[in-house]
């Protein structure tokens, strides 16, 4: 959520910047919830401060009134009138200031004034890229008809089990798949000096509402039909981060680096009949995550860190990609600036995401109040937050499938994951 003071003092400096993300402040709207809800709060003020002062003289007046042999039910029927005032003058205080949460919650963060002005990921800006594109001396296959042919993936069975976008994987290529994830995450945590940790797969409604899932995007989650509200995560970035929620870290802490497997869960409500065929887009797929938590004067520079790290997967796999920085248009609600890294797929003869990295700056820590103590102030201030794939299990096995493949069909590993193959070199 962005600070709700500086919505207040530069309404119409926030509308210029949020523009960059097609987004549309509504700032007369915005100052009117403001002025209504100033004017309920010094009502309300005001009520209690005359109940207060009433109930402080009350005694004295009841006494009174006894001594003389007055009726003090007038006494008391005052007392009970600005008793019910006060009530109704925090309601509607309580109403007023919902409807401004409700629309500050909805706002999403201001871009970085490097992000680029754009609609969607056509006009999204390579900024560096790594390896060439992978060229074969005979037709390639797609990832589908490989797994196919070697009868080592598996949709038609996945769909009869499940239902479609879900993937039955067997064998050499299981076991393929197990090794990036291994692969990953030691080299995240010997090479990287991240931390490894294990999380939930069920978050709840707060969880999600302090990383920026809820309330704009319900409709891409899978609900538990639970009276708790519970939900499948759609990235580890939703437990992980949460880890902070109203929590405190000292600065001798920071940097907080957490790398983290897990399943995730969408239903890509966004993306009917977009790539339908394959591993690309599924409802149930594998990421390695980073995340990191680190003071605010230092996020810039561990955005580059963090993005650095997710590359160098690809390069130890030897699969040429490119990083781009994400427009205004294709920028995520909560992100102030994200760098996309694509991998090469020969079968499409195009780069495709592989990990998106971003930095949020203060949005998810206001949210979720995660702050540490500034040593030099005493007090505590709003941690910065980042995450990254590190990387998408599934699209990492699908570019190792349709970048090493022979003319036979046949599947070379490469190197790097041949320790973790048991010395298997090619998956036949």
């Amino acid at each position: 959520m962005l600070d709700p003071k500086l919505i207040r003092s530069e309404p119409e400096s926030i509308a210029e910047k949020l523009a960059v993300k097609g987004f549309t402040l509504d700032v007369e709207k915005l100052k009117e919830l403001e002025a209504v809800r100033r004017q309920l709060q010094d009502k309300a003020q005001s009520l209690q401060a005359e109940r207060n002062a009433y109930a402080k003289s009350m005694g004295k007046a009841i006494g009174e009134a006894k001594a003389k042999g007055e009726d003090i039910a007038p006494l008391k029927a005052k007392g009970e009138d600005l008793k019910k005032s006060c009530t109704q003058a925090e309601e509607e205080l309580g109403e007023v200031q919902n409807q401004l949460d409700n629309y500050l919650s909805g706002i999403p963060n201001v871009p970085d004034a490097e992000v680029p002005a754009g609609n969607d990921e056509d006009d999204n800006v390579e900024i560096r890229s790594w390896g060439k594109p992978t060229q074969f001396d005979f037709e390639v296959k797609d990832h589908v008809d490989l797994g196919a042919e070697s009868g080592l993936l598996d949709f038609e069975t996945a769909a009869k089990i499940t239902g479609s976008r879900f993937a039955v994987m067997r064998g050499g290529i299981a076991r393929l798949h197990r090794a990036l994830v291994q692969f990953m995450l030691d080299t995240h945590q010997l090479e990287h000096g991240y931390e490894e940790i294990n999380v939930p797969y069920v978050v709840n409604r707060d969880s999600l509402y302090g990383t920026g899932q809820l309330p704009k995007f319900e409709e891409d989650l899978f609900k538990l039909e639970d009276d708790r509200e519970f939900y499948l995560i759609p990235t580890a970035e939703v437990p992980v981060t949460n880890i902070y929620r109203n929590e405190i870290i000292e600065a001798d802490q920071l940097p907080v680096k957490y790398t983290c497997h897990t399943p995730c869960f969408r239903s890509e409500a966004g993306s009917y009949g977009k790539d339908t065929r394959g591993m690309i887009r599924q409802h149930q797929f594998e990421k390695v995550e980073l995340v990191q938590f680190v003071k605010p004067e230092d996020s810039t520079e561990v955005m580059e860190q963090l993005t650095g790290h997710a590359e160098a997967i690809l390069q130890k796999l030897g699969l040429p990609y490119r990083t781009v920085i994400l427009c205004g248009g294709d920028l995520g609600f909560s992100a102030a600036r994200t760098y996309d890294i694509e991998v090469w797929l020969p079968s499409q003869q195009r780069y495709r995401e592989i990990s998106s990295c971003s930095n949020f700056r203060d949005f998810q820590a206001r949210r979720l109040k995660a702050r540490w103590r500034n040593p030099e102030t005493g007090k505590p201030e709003l941690l910065h937050t980042l995450n990254g794939s590190g990387l998408a299990i599934g699209r990492t096995l699908l570019a190792v499938m349709e970048n090493y493949q022979q003319a036979d069909g046949s599947i070379k590993i490469p190197t790097v994951l041949q320790p973790y193959m048991g010395g298997q070199t090619q998956i036949s």
